[in-house]
């Protein structure tokens, strides 16, 4: 099990708690994680991921291990820490301002 913390907008539009659990088969990726949710939670699709292209949407950020993982590729394999759920998955709404 694939423990994931959501922010609180995708919180209060899933009707989940702060922290759910995916099950991914295989290699532990970002890719693989989003899906599983996705699938688990399809009110989900369209608000992490473009529908289409699948590319990550601005302002949403991903941690793993407390390090930013947004910018990895995201079929990279993600810590064993991640994939045993010993630590959370993060997806953090990016905050703007100026």
């Amino acid at each position: 099990m694939i423990r994931v913390v959501l922010p609180h907008h995708l919180q209060t539009l899933a009707r989940c708690d702060r922290e759910v659990t995916v099950i991914v088969d295989g290699v532990v990726t970002q890719r693989r994680i989003l899906d599983a949710l996705e699938a688990r939670y399809p009110m989900l699709r369209g608000t992490i991921r473009e529908h289409v292209t699948l590319q990550r949407r601005p302002r949403i950020r991903f941690f793993a291990n407390s390090e930013d993982v947004t910018h990895d590729s995201p079929d990279a394999e993600l810590p064993s820490s991640i994939a045993s759920g010993e630590l959370p998955f993060m997806i953090v709404g990016a905050v703007a301002g100026g």
